[in-house]
Parts: structure tokens; sequence; C-alpha cells
């Protein structure tokens, strides 16, 4: 396997810079890390990135995250082990990742129940988490990025 071109943001160090700085400020705003991680992961399942589905399940056990969670986060609605607030973050992530999906986009239930754990600064850090992931992923994607240490350099 080998990826089809350089990765976009080591073409455009500027753009690595600001992605970066986008997800630190996001990581700042009160929503729990192990939530992130869980949205990382969800939209990056949905999107078929491998390069972050290995970088964040990495994080996420460096971080303490249980194997349950894990194996089980495409599933979540079934699952018992989420929470309220991370079920909420979840159905978002697919909501948003799966945007044109539906003719709403965003549906009002699901958003209203963001809105029912997470406030405006929390659920803004949200969107903008779950936006970023999915830049992450397209770029990926696009360029056929492959997972693991070669890839570190830009991550």
């Amino acid at each position: 396997m080998h990826a089809r071109m350089s990765h976009p943001v080591l073409i455009f160090p500027e753009a690595l810079q600001a992605m970066r700085a986008l997800s630190a400020v996001t990581e700042k705003a009160g929503v729990p890390a192990r939530t992130l991680g869980l949205v990382h992961l969800r939209a990056s399942q949905i999107n078929g990135c491998a390069v972050c589905l290995d970088m964040h399940q990495q994080i996420a056990k460096k971080d303490g995250e249980t194997d349950d969670r894990l194996f089980t986060v495409a599933a979540w609605r079934d699952a018992p082990y989420f929470d309220d607030a991370e079920r909420a973050a979840l159905d978002l992530t697919e909501a948003l990742t799966r945007i044109a999906d539906r003719s709403e986009g965003v549906p009002d239930a699901v958003w209203d129940e963001a809105t029912r754990h997470y406030d405006e600064k929390a659920l803004a850090a949200l969107l903008l988490a779950i936006s970023t992931i999915n830049v992450w992923n397209r770029l990926n994607v696009a360029t056929r990025q492959v997972a693991g240490a070669a890839w570190s350099k830009a991550s």
C-alpha cells in the first residue's frame, strides 16, 4: 500500500498548523477527551479512514479507554457502555458526518438532545471537532494515506 501523493498538510505546512490549532481549541472547551475520542472514531468509521481509526484508537487506549467501548462504538445505540451525553455526541457526529443523507441535515431531535447535555461553548467545540475530523478523513481517504508509523510525521 502506498499513498497517492504526499499529504496535503505536508505540502502546505500552514494548513497543518491551522488544523492542529483548531483541534487544540476544541480540546479546551469542556467536552471530555473521552467523548472527543469517540467522536473521532465514529466519524472515521463512517468515512472509512484507516489512518484516523488507527491513530485515534491508539490515543484512546493510552488515555485509558476500554476495549468494550472501542469495539462497540460503531453500534453505540445497542451497547450499554456509553452515557447519555456520549450518545448525544455520537448521534450528532453521525448526523453531521452524513449530512447529505437526510433532507433535514441535522434533525431537530438530534440537535435538541445534544443541547440537553452540552452548553453552547461545548456544543460549538463538538461541531468543530466533528467538522475537523471529517476534513482529516476526507484528505486521508482521497490521497489514500496509509495507516501506521510512516504517516505519523504529519499527525
